[in-house]
């Protein structure tokens, strides 16, 4: 019997719609230019064929991967109106969901890491943060995103369900269907997703805190304020990021999962999926000096 799920996108009137599907568009393509700029700026600059610009770079590919997977079918959803969606298409978009998220919170973990080592023990920095540890990190985190997911989807996937189901969210996330399978879904629910949490959201955003704190204490022991600054100012892109993605990804996820906070997550969901990819590249490019002058060296390249 071939299953089939219905996404429930946002109750608005047909105004809001057409206001919201021009906001979806703009937000899609504004982050897939963004962080194509990025990444080819990396990859075309050797100014930027460093550590954390290589770090920046992954992260600009997974997040193109990441509202690919998602705001393409909300804009087909609500432009045609057919909201359904099959559960191959369903257990995939799940899985690039999962894929993303969890590769993201390890790259920002290597980010800070690549952090520390630069301002905490920057003599040493060259010999610690070299290719081969920069292409370590870098392929953990895409592998280990990419395992959890895996593990996920495949028991997500064998769960029964019964056909038809409704989805009351604009993409397939995995704590509702787990909700709507006919099957006993208590050692995942109960057991295995706390403790994946665990490992991979609160561990990795342990490390984090660590590593600021290491930061903010070397940086408070500077003399000059120049150089403070100047020293907080090459770790402040990162940590504006890491602000945005876990603060969206703690107010989704500590808030209370009632019928009457479903609209909420809702939005909560699209500026955790929509507005953060997007803005990635506008704070790395805005706020960092280094990146400002690879556009310029592309633009006079062109000319």
């Amino acid at each position: 019997m071939r299953i089939e799920f219905y996404l429930k996108t946002f109750l608005i009137s047909d105004k809001e719609q057409l206001v919201v599907i021009i906001g979806v568009l703009l937000m899609y393509l504004l982050t897939v230019f963004g962080n194509l700029i990025i990444a080819a700026l990396v990859c075309l600059v050797p100014q930027l064929h460093t550590p954390m610009y290589v770090f920046l770079c992954s992260l600009s590919v997974e997040d193109i991967m990441y509202v690919s997977a998602i705001l393409p079918k909300l804009l087909a959803m609500m432009i045609t109106g057919d909201t359904s969606i099959s559960f191959s298409d369903c257990i995939t978009q799940s899985f690039l969901y999962a894929f993303c998220i969890n590769t993201e919170f390890f790259l920002l973990t290597s980010m800070a890491y690549d952090r520390y080592v630069a301002i905490c023990i920057p003599l040493h920095y060259s010999l610690i943060m070299n290719k081969n540890m920069c292409s370590i990190l870098i392929t953990v985190s895409w592998f280990a995103g990419f395992l959890n997911s895996f593990v996920v989807s495949m028991m997500t996937s064998r769960l029964t369900y019964c056909n038809k189901q409704v989805i009351n969210n604009f993409f397939c996330d995995v704590t509702i269907l787990l909700k709507l399978s006919c099957s006993d879904t208590n050692f995942i629910k109960n057991i295995f997703i706390p403790i994946d949490g665990t490992i991979l959201g609160l561990f990795p955003f342990m490390l984090i805190m660590v590593s600021y704190i290491c930061i903010i204490s070397t940086i408070l022991k500077i003399r000059s304020s120049s150089r403070r600054m100047k020293t907080f100012s090459s770790c402040s892109s990162h940590l504006t990021i890491v602000v945005l993605f876990y603060g969206t990804s703690l107010g989704l996820n500590m808030k209370p999962k009632t019928e009457n906070f479903l609209e909420i997550d809702k939005l909560l969901s699209m500026v955790y999926i929509g507005m953060v990819p997007m803005v990635n590249p506008l704070i790395y490019s805005l706020r960092n000096k280094e990146v400002l002058k690879a556009m310029k060296i592309i633009l006079k390249k062109t000319k």
